[in-house]
């Protein structure tokens, strides 16, 4: 109290009487300043507390002589004590007012709620871990909490910046969707509208699309089949046609979660009660059920055509078996229904030792003894051969010397291999083809020769083909010529054979032919012999042209006409 009494004092100042203002400017300021008494100088020199004292003490002893003041009026009548309670009672009520209005106050502050505890901010790990440096300010927000809301807040707001933005695109996003939603339309009735053109120039774009759509469906394997096979044909042969068959509808129902029946529970009983009526299937039978669903084809396909130059097309259709994780492959030749160029001799051996009748994938092994299947050969010719060629088009490889882990499909895999098997499988077509020609006129008996071979061969040949007939593999190990053969392992069942007859043409006509040549011999002896006019004979020997006496030119040459010595 002393001290806010000693501020608000004012600076008391002291003059003196006589003298001329003028000659007070005058003198120096040393002068002047020493007129001049500093109560607040006095208060700095002076102890605080002995001047609290002090005014402590004065006011004691005015309160003291203003009570005996008031005692003394006071006692003079019964009023001035009546005015004492009411004074009392009016002040006791002025600060009870005060103290209610005081502890409003203090509820009112205690109950009061920010706007920033309505907000769901990060966590404190979470806001040091993601915040910047100069938000966080790890090194005064820590010890500050006070701080530490607020850098909270900051970035909290910092966030909400960023999201502002990015909601900001995401209506640009939208209004380009819809934009595009809208464009769609538009263009389907412009590719309907093109489509004459497009059969026109041969530049099938709503198939490609559809083909597209409908290849986002297909297994892994078809799917790496499909692309690497179409971007061949782009690339190198613009012949080679790649298309997917198959029901759409059921590769859509297979990649669908299976639905959760509602009515299991409560349709239980009957079930049970049904079941136990029907006849339960056979081992047999569910060992078929079980065979089938193990074998079972995925819905869809991947067709690949072959042109060759002649214009023969080779139709592969690659399958998937879901179960086994193999593919498999069906071949078809147009205008071919000869044992020649079918599914078993077209493609077997493609590569070295592929057969195509087993699985490649060893983990089928053992899948097959649990339905009672002893190999893959017995329904090949109803599912397609899993040769190993094909598996490496689908971007599947199965290491058998190393251990065995989930086959994924490889794209890079199926590039390497799809360029040579593709020349291999057109070399094939071809070579078959041409070999079909010449065993078409096999069977009718004549030997084709081309021109450049003429000069390989006498052009009389006696001998003759007489027979060439197809035989199978059972056939050929019962003729007993053929042990040996068979025995070395030089015959394969997946090989082709046939039976040849040759025969001698002039075999039955051996008499008059030796009848023929007597008579050709006598006549030469006779005309070589000294000529007689009695003796008629031919004149076709010169006598220059004749040798010794003692030989005989017996041998003729023809074209040429005449005799000469042996």
């Amino acid at each position: 109290m002393s001290s806010d009494s000693s501020k608000k004092r004012k600076p008391k100042v002291i003059r003196t009487d006589g003298g001329p203002q003028e000659g007070k400017r005058g003198r120096p300021d040393t002068d002047q300043d020493a007129r001049y008494y500093s109560e607040e100088a006095e208060v700095d020199l002076r102890d605080p507390s002995k001047d609290y004292e002090l005014y402590k003490q004065t006011c004691q002893d005015l309160q003291r002589l203003m009570s005996e003041i008031q005692e003394l009026k006071s006692k003079g009548s019964k009023d001035s004590a009546k005015q004492k309670v009411d004074a009392y009672h009016l002040q006791l009520q002025n600060l009870l007012y005060e103290v209610m209005h005081l502890q409003k106050e203090i509820t009112k502050c205690l109950e009061f709620k920010s706007k920033h505890e309505e907000i769901e901010l990060v966590s404190v790990e979470e806001f040091y871990k993601e915040a910047p440096p100069e938000i966080s300010k790890a090194e005064i927000t820590r010890a500050d909490p006070h701080q530490q809301t607020l850098s909270r807040l900051d970035w909290e707001l910092e966030q909400r910046k960023r999201l502002a933005n990015k909601e900001k695109i995401l209506k640009e996003i939208e209004v380009k969707k819809e934009y595009l939603s809208n464009l769609q339309p538009r263009l389907n009735s412009i590719m309907q509208a093109s489509l004459p053109v497009q059969e026109y120039l041969s530049m099938p774009f709503e198939q490609v699309h559809k083909q597209y759509e409908t290849a986002t469906h297909l297994p892994p394997p078809l799917y790496v089949l499909f692309v690497q096979a179409s971007a061949y044909g782009q690339a190198c042969d613009k012949k080679l046609a790649v298309a997917i068959e198959g029901n759409v509808e059921e590769a859509k129902a297979l990649c669908k979660p299976p639905e959760d029946s509602q009515d299991d529970e409560s349709d239980s009983d009957a079930e049970e009660e049904q079941n136990t009526k029907r006849r339960r299937p056979t081992l047999g039978v569910q060992l078929d059920d079980k065979r089938k669903e193990m074998l079972k084809r995925h819905p869809l396909s991947v067709t690949v055509d072959l042109k060759c130059k002649d214009g023969s097309i080779l139709h592969l259709t690659f399958y998937y078996l879901m179960n086994l994780n193999v593919m498999t492959v069906k071949a078809k030749v147009t205008a071919a229904t000869e044992d020649l160029l079918s599914l078993d001799s077209l493609l077997s051996c493609l590569y070295p030792g592929d057969h195509g009748k087993r699985t490649p994938n060893p983990a089928n092994q053992f899948q097959f003894d649990k339905v009672g299947i002893l190999s893959l050969s017995d329904y090949v010719m109803e599912l397609g051969h899993p040769y190993v060629w094909v598996q490496k088009l689908g971007g599947l490889h199965f290491p058998k010397d190393q251990p065995q882990s989930p086959v994924i499909a490889d794209n890079s895999l199926s590039a390497s291999h799809m360029e040579r098997t593709m020349k291999l499988l057109k070399t094939r077509l071809e070579s078959r083809l041409a070999l079909h020609k010449q065993f078409a006129s096999l069977e009718h008996g004549i030997l084709p020769v081309s021109s450049e071979c003429q000069n390989l061969f006498p052009a009389k040949i006696v001998s003759r083909l007489v027979k060439w007939a197809a035989v199978t593999y059972e056939d050929y190990l019962e003729l007993p010529y053929t042990r040996d053969v068979v025995e070395a392992g030089l015959a394969e069942d997946t090989h082709l054979y046939y039976v040849v007859l040759i025969e001698r043409g002039t075999g039955y006509q051996l008499l008059t032919n030796q009848l023929q040549r007597l008579c050709v011999v006598l006549d030469v002896y006779l005309e070589t012999e000294t000529h007689d006019n009695s003796v008629e004979g031919p004149k076709e020997f010169p006598q220059e042209k004749m040798g010794p006496s003692r030989l005989k030119p017996f041998k003729y040459n023809n074209p040429q006409g005449f005799f000469s010595h042996r």
